[in-house]
């Protein structure tokens, strides 16, 4: 456990020693959130009785925190590249606590600014609906940043080049943020699409935030099952391949 810890603490510091990289990672989603918020906004504002502004925001939360939690894994081909990494493996610690030190501190990193994101969605008229469920909220964001950083960590683990991890995950991201609802609602896609929303992790993510948010019906338990279940198996995963890495 102090493991864990030390690595959970190490990347929380590190992120926020980093100020470019703070500003630069909340830059996005704002830009994301004002363009689509008053762009399509007035188009979409009565669309099946929702507001748009309740449903946009928690799809941008879902986007902050997939895109930071994903990029996280940087952070390990970093340490690979200056040898970081080898000092840790060769600790007389398991590699799953390292795996997970490193994740749970990069899944504190993503929610802190998610929660970001969040109140800056008060500039732009929303509003919580039930305060009640805001310690729900953040237990849901940390959840949902677990599972991308795991998932982001778990593919860093088989990567040496830094430029093209970036671009990997990019062709990862894109599709999953733009086959889901989080931005648009999908009954109008053509049917392939609907089911391409409907095995896309990241719509379920995005289900759970905005019915804690904004109180938008949908199957809760379902979405929480999903997001267990893939935070299990990539977590299994992610300690296979990390106990691979050679040092």
């Amino acid at each position: 456990m102090n493991a864990v810890y030390i690595m959970c603490h190490r990347q929380v510091k590190e992120f926020f020693r980093n100020k470019q990289r703070l500003f630069v990672s909340l830059v996005q989603p704002i830009l994301f959130l004002v363009a689509f918020g008053f762009g399509l906004g007035n188009s979409f504002s009565n669309s099946n009785g929702i507001n748009y502004i309740s449903y946009l925001l928690p799809g941008i939360v879902g986007m902050t925190i997939m895109m930071s939690s994903v990029m996280s894994g940087m952070s390990l081909i970093w340490d690979k590249k200056f040898g970081f990494l080898k000092e840790t493996l060769v600790a007389p610690v398991s590699r799953t606590s390292l795996l997970f030190g490193r994740c749970l501190g990069g899944a504190a990193t993503s929610t802190i600014q998610g929660i970001f994101v969040l109140f800056f969605g008060y500039f732009m008229g929303f509003r919580i609906q039930n305060w009640a469920m805001f310690p729900l909220i953040i237990i849901a964001m940390f959840f949902v940043a677990l599972l991308f950083n795991l998932l982001g960590t778990s593919l860093a683990s088989k990567f040496d080049d830094m430029q093209s991890f970036p671009s990997v995950m990019n062709l990862l991201m894109m599709p999953m943020m733009f086959l889901s609802n989080a931005f648009f609602l999908p009954d109008n896609f053509p049917l392939f699409l609907q089911f391409i929303v409907k095995i896309n992790p990241f719509n379920y993510c995005v289900n759970i935030l905005r019915f804690l948010m904004s109180g938008i019906e949908s199957n809760l338990w379902l979405s929480t099952s999903v997001i267990i279940g893939l935070i299990i198996i990539i977590g299994i995963i992610g300690t296979f391949l990390f106990k691979k890495i050679e040092v």
